[in-house]
């Protein structure tokens, strides 16, 4: 498959780290879920993290267990630079590297650290998807500005997550 029609197959996510959220981890992770459902049943077949604490990471699991299931199913992980994601605490670095070691592809979007990897990935993230799930709580940062650029894209399409305390 050329780059367009990958593309029309294929799905990032965006979303907030867990202490923005102001929501539960069990839901956030119940919707993720059923979004990721819907886009398979929709025959979305690649799905892209750009592997960031919270939202990515679990959406990233849910994929992995998906794939078993249907194993068309591709799980591309795009890191905003070399080392990202190994000095967090214990926990949010094993689930990392498990899910490193278990994706299909691993695309390192910047050589080494600066401020512009993250626009860099979440850009890159976008321009290979035709649908954005975003976990999104109408706040300022990466999520926004991932959501405004892919507002500009044509023929991409965003479904909304909006965490909300039950």
């Amino acid at each position: 498959m050329e780059g367009d029609q990958k593309r029309k197959y294929s799905c990032c996510f965006t979303g907030h780290r867990p202490e923005k959220l102001h929501a539960p981890e069990a839901l956030i992770i119940k919707q993720l879920d059923d979004a990721i459902q819907n886009a398979i049943n929709n025959g979305y077949s690649a799905f892209i993290t750009g592997m960031a604490k919270g939202v990515d990471i679990w959406a990233a699991e849910l994929v992995l267990k998906y794939r078993c299931i249907h194993p068309q199913i591709k799980l591309i992980c795009a890191i905003p630079y070399k080392g990202f994601g190994l000095h967090w605490d214990k926990d949010w670095t094993g689930r990392f590297s498990q899910i490193i070691q278990q994706a299909d592809a691993v695309h390192y979007i910047c050589p080494k650290f600066s401020y512009g990897a993250y626009q860099k990935r979440n850009i890159w993230m976008v321009d290979h998807s035709a649908l954005v799930i975003a976990v999104f709580n109408g706040s300022s940062g990466g999520t926004w500005n991932t959501i405004a650029y892919a507002q500009k894209q044509s023929g991409c399409v965003i479904q909304y997550i909006t965490p909300a305390t039950p």
